[in-house]
């Protein structure tokens, strides 16, 4: 065997704890509405106040890299979604990242921010969620992630309140986000805020930023495997 097909072996025989792989719609980001694989891992060392993955805290089942990417193949996607939980507290996200990419996906990660991205494959989609202070986690922010992204990449407000959409208007300039990434997105947090008052503050402030809303809880009440 050579040593670059040992190399690919080792790498294949790494192991992620997984809460579930799934092919639905994509709810958010860029490619909303298009059929993507999901692969959720397994843990958060965050506890957003709306969270809507908890049981993606615990649980879930080893698998080698090369098991997952085996059961991403089976759907045949052109897109791959790497999500949690929080993906990058598990250390083999990075080359599950690449190992994807490897195989012709267009692979998107998403991330809360707090955890370090300069290490993830430049070929990647990084969707980073700024944590806003209704979150209760906006502390956790890592803002040295900012000189990571690229125009490959998009960054995500969960906004709950007007407080919130004051913050997350004031961090675009702050931090000059717009021009540094493809897309700015703004989300009504479910059930928390309505997103006609969320558009309704966007128009009124002209801001350069997509308003998301979440289309899978709307198609399926946000059940796991969706």
């Amino acid at each position: 065997m050579s040593a670059i097909a040992t190399a690919d072996s080792a790498v294949a025989d790494q192991t992620l704890r997984i809460t579930e792989i799934f092919y639905s719609l994509q709810g958010e980001a860029r490619t909303v509405g298009l059929p993507t694989v999901f692969v959720r891992l397994t843990g958060c060392p965050l506890r957003c106040l709306y969270c809507d993955t908890e049981y993606a805290f615990h649980g879930g089942d080893m698998m080698t890299l090369g098991d997952i990417a085996g059961q991403v193949a089976k759907h045949g996607p052109a897109y791959v979604t790497v999500t949690g939980g929080e993906p990058l507290a598990q250390p083999n996200c990075l080359p599950l990242l690449s190992l994807l990419c490897d195989q012709g996906y267009e692979v998107s990660l998403e991330t809360s921010g707090a955890m370090p991205v300069a290490d993830v494959d430049p070929r990647v989609v990084k969707v980073l969620d700024l944590k806003t202070p209704a979150s209760g986690e906006s502390a956790r922010n890592d803002y040295d992630n900012i000189a990571h992204l690229t125009r490959n990449d998009q960054l995500k407000f969960v906004i709950c309140d007007r407080n919130d959409y004051e913050w997350a208007r004031f961090k675009l300039d702050e931090l000059a986000l717009v021009p540094r990434v493809s897309d700015v997105l703004f989300s009504p947090s479910y059930e928390q805020l309505a997103p006609r008052e969320l558009a309704e503050w966007i128009l009124a402030d002209r801001l350069p930023v997509r308003l998301q809303l979440q289309l899978h809880k709307y198609l399926w009440d946000d059940a796991p495997g969706h």
